[in-house]
Order: structure tokens, then sequence, then C-alpha cells
């Protein structure tokens, strides 16, 4: 099998030359370069990609964790994610972990064992207790509202948010408010639910265990939601929804069931999706595209700084439509 020193010795060129070209260095004289790549394809050479990245000192691969990519804000932050990486000529490891955190901690020991430059957290399953044990393996990123100071964090304020979709429902006489979100232990969900709650006790409003419904990520789960609903005694007059799928699967199971919306419920929700438009819902915009850009240039600054650990609120705003 074919070696650099074989390939030098053919092209003419010294050991060192083979290697800036396998590396894609840039001083290294056209012609010279031409040779050894003339080489390299008649001896059908192919080089020890362990042995590269060994000698860089990188893969130039970075791991993104996220629960599933059959969900258009993940998919989205995805996008955002892949496209600067390929402005970088870095390549995308994905963790789809079903938020099971044997899956999340595989990306991590991959991190640690530097198979991979990176880990970016989509979202994540596993206590951020864990996470800080591989503080020193590498570049973490969080795209989560966080507190603390140990890894760059990119979201949205999520109290704010929550606040802003609260108040509006209860300018429009809404007091009587059921929320809907993904996972109730996640980062985010709690921070809703916190302003949730403090929100309902300004205002002098019972907090309802049954108004609070967690596990509402597709659209499929909105059907669950106007089940509960037709069954809950004492009903809300509204729902603030973590995103536009579970919202567009409410709004279309209450049509279903003979009701009305806005006149029997009011719905508001997240993320601005296409379908939000199409269907006329209230929703909250979030930049998720730009999340993700955001996401991968900490990552990056993070590879070049060990030390950074700046957090990104990104801005969000009402997009008002006919749903409440």
């Amino acid at each position: 099998m074919a070696n650099i020193r074989e390939i030098a010795r053919l092209a003419g060129v010294s050991v060192s030359t083979v290697s800036r070209v396998l590396n894609n260095h840039p001083y290294v004289t056209p012609d010279k370069r031409e040779a050894v790549l003339k080489t390299i394809r008649e001896l059908d050479y192919s080089p020890n990609i362990n042995a590269v990245h060994l000698s860089r000192g990188k893969t130039n691969m970075v791991g993104v964790v996220l629960p599933t990519i059959n969900h258009p804000y993940f998919s989205e932050l995805l996008e955002g994610i892949a496209e600067e990486a390929m402005k970088h000529n870095i390549q995308l490891v994905l963790f789809q972990t079903g938020y099971h955190q044997e899956k999340e901690f595989e990306a991590l020991e991959q991190l640690r064992g530097h198979l991979i430059d990176g880990v970016i957290f989509a979202s994540r399953a596993i206590p951020f207790d864990s996470i800080l044990k591989y503080k020193d393996a590498g570049p973490i990123v969080l795209c989560e509202d966080s507190d603390q100071d140990e890894f760059p964090a990119i979201s949205i304020k999520h109290v704010a948010a929550f606040n802003l979709g609260l108040d509006y429902l209860m300018s429009k006489g809404h007091e009587r408010i059921a929320i809907c979100l993904g996972r109730l232990e996640g980062t985010n969900s709690q921070k809703r639910q916190k302003a949730y709650e403090e929100k309902m006790k300004m205002i002098g409003q019972n907090v309802h265990g049954d108004w609070i419904l967690g596990k509402c990520l597709m659209i499929q789960d909105g059907k669950s939601v106007v089940d509960r609903f037709l069954q809950m005694k004492e009903k809300p007059t509204a729902f603030l929804v973590g995103n536009d799928q579970v919202a567009a699967g409410i709004i279309t199971e209450t049509i279903k069931q003979g009701l009305a919306v806005p006149e029997n419920v009011a719905v508001l929700s997240f993320d601005n999706h296409p379908i939000s438009e199409i269907m006329g819902i209230t929703t909250i915009d979030i930049p998720t595209k730009q999340l993700g850009t955001y996401a991968f240039h900490a990552f990056i600054k993070r590879s070049d700084d060990s030390k950074y650990a700046k957090k990104v609120a990104l801005p969000f705003k009402l997009i008002v439509r006919n749903s409440i």
C-alpha cells in the first residue's frame, strides 16, 4: 500500500510537501500540488483519516444532540447549524436521542475521546451537573435559556416570551388559561411553567393541575389535549401552547368536535412556522434558524477560547392572527 514517502519520491517533492497537500495547506506551488495530486490519483492513495485527525489535533466534526429531526423546530435549528458548518468545512454528527440519556452521554464520550471537536445540545434530558463533568473535554454549547456561566447558551428569554403570551391572552379577557408544554422536566419548560404559576397567582387565579399539560410536542398530541379538555370539569377558555404543531392539532381536533376557535377556546402558540400562518394561529415568533447559526458560532468561538461562555438572547415578537 502506498504511503506519503512513496508519493513524495514519485512526485519528486519532499514528504513535507505531500503532507501540506493532504492537509490542504495554502503554501504549496501549483506545479508541486498538481504533481502530488496526480501521483495520488495514479496510486489510488487514500489517507488514514484517523492519522490525519491526530496530526491536526481535530476532526473537523461537531456533534449535534437533538431528540428528533422529525419536528420543524429542531429541523430548522439544525438547518441554521448546518449552513454555518458548511461554510467552515465542518461536518455534523447527529445524535438523535429521543431524550434517552445514554444517547446524550454517547455524544459527550465521543467528545472526550477526541472523535468529535465539540457538542451542540439542541435540547437535553441529562442534568446539567452531568454535562459539567465534561467541561474540559472540549467545546459544549447549550440551546437553552440557562442561568449557568460555564458554557455558551443560545436561546430566547423564555420567561419574558411566556409572559408576553399570557399578558396578551389576559388583555383579551382570558384568565382561565391552560398551558401545553413538551417535557415538563426540561429546563425551558420549567421556566415557562414557573412564569405561568406566578402570573396566575398575580391575578388571583387558582392553578389547576390538569391545566398544565405535558408531552405536547407533535401535531398529533393536539388531539389528546382536546380529549383531556373535553373531560375537564372546570374548563379553561384559552390555551398557551409551546409550539405551532400542537396548536394546529388542537384547532383541528376542536373543530372536529363541533367547537369553534376562538369562540369556544382561544389558542396562542410559539415558533411562527408556516403552519401557523396557514391556519391563522396567533403565535410568538422565535428565530429558530438564527438560534442554530448563533449556536455554531459559539462552538467556533469556544474552540478558539476555552473560557468563552457568552449567553445570547435572541429577540421574539407576537404575531396576531385569528385564533384569539
